[in-house]
């Protein structure tokens, strides 16, 4: 039961009964609503701000095992990119050098994605930073085992024309030498027998007399067979493929022509001395990708192992090259 309330009448010294009309009855309930729905709103406020809902809970308890997921995602990223760290490193320093092609570039390896910014549409996710690194490193492995693959393809092709390379490498001497005495100078630096002064030696020279017949040391195309300014006098260059090119100077006759398709022991000049030359011999050199290598390592289908060795004797003996 509301409360009766009055109010002093200092007129007639007494106190009036307050009689409230429906206006002001409907004013104060309209204060007392708005007040009371101010008090709450400041009230949800600050429920909502310091205290979780049951939904909000179960979000943040979600959110908190997603991360959590990711986390053990980038580390098995992280083992999987050591397994095929380990794959790649014996591509290219057994699967490639076994069949004697170069490794592949790190760069091209690791080489990223170019172009616009391919995750720019997660970067509107709470967790946008573990979320563009994961699928980084997602993209990123990708991309090295497409390499990779490709890789085992073209060792694959190699593998089956393993016998074509075989007989395409140098391996043999380009001159008749059983007993190795014709081994005159080998490679490195020698004394250059006109100038006197030491000089790189790119080749071996192998001493015979002139007319002796030069062999093809593997199978190969002849990309030149000619004399020119450089002291090799005539001269014959054959491509063997995978890398390999051989040269043979100082012919006194060239059988070879260019563009000849040639088989290892197949006969392309004769030992003679042009050029730059003090005596008869068949200068000799093995270049792969354009670099000079010791041509002592390519005797392998001529000598035994004892003659192997006594062959590198001779040819570290610091002897005067014949050119």
């Amino acid at each position: 039961m509301a409360k009766v309330k009055y109010r002093y009448n200092p007129h007639t010294l007494s106190y009036d009964k307050i009689k409230l009309t429906w206006k002001q009855k409907l004013a104060r309930s309209f204060y007392f609503l708005s007040a009371s729905f101010v008090v709450g709103v400041i009230i949800y406020g600050v429920v909502y701000s310091f205290v979780d809902s049951p939904k909000e809970k179960q979000l943040k308890i979600e959110n908190a095992q997603l991360i959590s997921q990711y986390e053990l995602l980038n580390k098995k990223l992280e083992k999987i990119n050591v397994v095929l760290e380990d794959v790649q490193k014996r591509d290219d320093n057994i699967y490639r050098v076994i069949f004697e092609a170069e490794p592949i570039p790190t760069e091209i390896r690791r080489a990223g994605f170019g172009g616009v910014n391919r995750y720019e549409q997660l970067e509107s996710f709470s967790n946008a930073d573990l979320i563009i690194s994961t699928t980084k490193k997602i993209d990123q492995l990708s991309k090295q085992l497409y390499i990779q693959s490709k890789s085992f393809d073209e060792v694959f092709k190699m593998a089956k024309n393993k016998e074509k390379m075989l007989a395409s490498i140098p391996a043999i001497q380009p001159v008749s030498n059983e007993d190795l005495t014709r081994m005159a100078s080998g490679f490195g630096y020698r004394t250059d027998p006109v100038y006197k002064t030491t000089k790189f030696h790119a080749g071996m020279d192998f001493s015979a007399s002139t007319g002796t017949p030069i062999y093809a040391t593997g199978d190969g195309t002849v990309i030149q067979a000619d004399a020119e300014a450089t002291g090799y006098g005539n001269h014959v260059r054959i491509n063997h493929g995978y890398g390999y090119i051989t040269l043979y100077a100082h012919m006194s006759e060239i059988s070879a022509k260019v563009g000849q398709k040639v088989k290892r022991g197949d006969v392309i000049g004769y030992v003679g001395s042009t050029g730059k030359s003090v005596g008869p011999h068949c200068h000799y050199e093995v270049r792969k990708n354009d670099i000079p290598i010791n041509p002592v390592n390519f005797y392998f289908n001529d000598l035994s192992p004892e003659e192997f060795a006594k062959m590198v004797e001779l040819s570290n003996t610091p002897t005067q090259s014949f050119d």
